[in-house]
């Protein structure tokens, strides 16, 4: 019951918004790479991906960002500050896809592009926050360097590390650092 209270109006006013999904989907890689799809609100106009290339990516190596993106929609823009865009991946969650703590899931076209020790990446579930998105979010602009946290992120984890990471990540969204 409470995810109807917390998933209506985000779906409501996304429809309202912009015409298209309210959610959106996309094959990425979890753990040791075996592909699944993972679920967010759409944040961005429908049809999107086509229109990629009529964007600057302002990260340097396999991932994609754009601070000003345009085809981001008012919705999206305070969803993905929030967030709350990535509430969806509960499902994965629950799926055992995913979970709560772990690497950032590629996508297949990073993937396809990996070098060696970006392979490592693979060896733990991806998770919903990790420490990329404490430690970094958009404000990372390079690969290499989420490749490094997550990394990083192995090599520390133990349970009470999945903790403070997790209280970590509701102090970072709660006040808005790094996310666009």
């Amino acid at each position: 019951m409470l995810i109807l209270i917390i998933f209506f109006p985000i779906a409501l006013v996304i429809k309202i918004d912009s015409p298209g999904s309210i959610f959106y989907s996309q094959i990425r890689c979890g753990l040791q790479g075996k592909p699944f799809r993972i679920w967010k609100f759409r944040t961005m106009v429908e049809g999107a991906e086509l229109q990629q290339y009529l964007v600057d990516n302002e990260i340097e190596g396999c991932l994609f960002k754009n601070k000003n993106d345009p085809r981001i929609t008012r919705v999206g823009k305070f969803l993905r500050r929030t967030s709350l865009d990535e509430l969806p991946q509960f499902w994965n969650v629950f799926k055992g896809e995913m979970s709560l703590v772990g690497t950032r899931p590629p996508t297949l076209d990073e993937v396809k592009n990996y070098q060696d020790r970006h392979y490592k990446r693979l060896l733990v579930k991806p998770g919903l926050t990790g420490e990329w998105q404490v430690y970094g979010r958009s404000n990372i602009k390079q690969f290499d360097d989420v490749v490094n946290m997550d990394i990083d992120y192995q090599n520390k984890w133990s349970f009470l590390y999945d903790i403070k990471l997790i209280l970590m990540t509701i102090r970072v969204v709660a006040l808005g650092k790094g996310a666009y």
